[in-house]
């Protein structure tokens, strides 16, 4: 299983896919985290736009950075669905994005993460469900 991320400071790598889409945190704790990220024509679709796909990587990266911080030395988490609404289409531009838990229970989480423009405009939002997987003893 590959190392979880360990270093939550503004700034940190968030590893070579989120590196690619430019994506840093500007704060992570247990109850929120935020990153910044920059829409450019190395994320488009085929008609100019920031592909869902990119918002989709940021609500889960995000989303498993804070649920991973709030289980802590329990264990780890992993994804297990990510669902993620398109409001505002964007070619260019900083990005902010926020996740907060919603729920967070012995066997599962749930964050919501919304995205918005320099303008301050909600871009995307996107919840993911992430299991939490317990160390095992031995």
């Amino acid at each position: 299983m590959p190392e979880p991320v360990r270093d939550t400071s503004p700034g940190a790598s968030l590893g070579a896919f989120a590196d690619h889409l430019g994506l840093r945190l500007t704060g992570a704790d247990a109850d929120e985290v935020t990153g910044e990220w920059e829409a450019g024509d190395h994320l488009h679709q085929p008609f100019g736009l920031v592909n869902g796909g990119a918002h989709c990587t940021v609500v889960e990266t995000l989303a498993s950075v804070g649920a991973g911080l709030w289980f802590g030395d329990r264990g780890t988490v992993v994804g297990v669905s990510n669902q993620t609404d398109f409001y505002r289409g964007v070619d260019t531009g900083a990005l902010r994005s926020r996740a907060t838990p919603i729920h967070r229970g012995r066997l599962q989480q749930v964050w919501v993460v919304e995205t918005h423009d320099a303008d301050g405009r909600l871009v995307a939002r996107g919840q993911v469900r992430v299991q939490n997987l317990p160390v095992r003893p031995g």
